[in-house]
């Protein structure tokens, strides 16, 4: 069986973690979207990015811990094992298209890691449970959990999560900000398409230029985040979604973005 599909409807890509009924984090899930995330990211007709899970059972887990060992053999080290995969968190984060992932049943460890990476969040109403429990096994998030949770939630809130190994539902998520919105878990991968269908049809080199603008914006200075947004300006000048929008409101008219970018 596959580690992950791929399926591709109005220029959004779903990548669907193929291990049901846990959807864990394997070894091969990680090396398999190592592998697709450059050549998605390369596509021009894939304008936006799904992460959800085979089944209605559980989004993952995380890490399937059996193969701890035998990743630190591939690898070459345990070092190894979490550098691969804080680059394709990375890379999701990173990628200049916007990501949207679904949370439903367990969320846990690296099943909220990633989730972190991706620039929207939409949980199931009923049945999450979301969470960074590694203090309950002695140890600590390492997949970039620590330092991407507070950047969403705030500094408490986060070290509510982790320190006390808090596995928190839906509400609490959206209360405090984990998700942007809860709908019930039977429409959760419909909700996502249509999210993803949406910001398919914003113009591609705007999206491209605010993402590079806003993430990271943390560790950045004003005037950097200032000098972002040019290089966004300069991106979209004079472009055929530019003069389209343009001519959208002058015409007082819904644009038609990417028909020719």
């Amino acid at each position: 069986m596959e580690p992950i599909t791929i399926s591709i409807e109005n220029s959004v890509a779903t990548i669907t973690n193929n291990d049901p009924p846990y959807n864990r984090m394997t070894l091969e899930y990680m090396d398999a979207l190592e592998e697709a995330l450059p050549e998605l990211g390369a596509d021009d007709n894939v304008r936006a990015l799904i992460f959800t899970a085979a089944g209605d059972e559980n989004f993952s887990v995380g890490m399937n811990l059996k193969q701890l060992g035998e990743g630190v053999e591939k690898k070459g080290s345990f070092d190894a094992v979490l550098d691969q995969r804080l680059r394709v968190l990375s890379m999701i984060e990173n990628l200049g298209k916007p990501s949207i992932a679904t949370l439903f049943g367990y969320c846990l460890g690296g099943g909220l890691e990633l989730p972190l990476a991706c620039h929207f969040r939409i949980a199931a109403a009923q049945g999450a449970k979301i969470g960074l429990p590694e203090m309950d096994l002695g140890t600590v998030p390492a997949w970039g959990g620590s330092a991407r949770l507070p950047r969403v939630v705030g500094r408490d809130a986060a070290i509510d999560m982790i320190l006390r190994g808090r596995v928190i539902d839906a509400d609490e998520a959206l209360r405090i900000g984990l998700v942007s919105e809860t709908c019930p878990v039977g429409d959760l991968k419909k909700r996502a398409q249509e999210l993803g269908d949406e910001l398919a049809k914003q113009p591609r080199l705007a999206v491209k230029g605010m993402l590079d603008t806003l993430v990271g914006f943390e560790t950045k200075t004003l005037q950097q985040s200032i000098e972002a947004e040019r290089a966004a300006v300069h991106l979209t000048q004079g472009t055929p979604d530019a003069r389209e929008g343009m001519l959208a409101f002058l015409e007082k008219r819904e644009p038609k973005f990417n028909q020719s970018s």
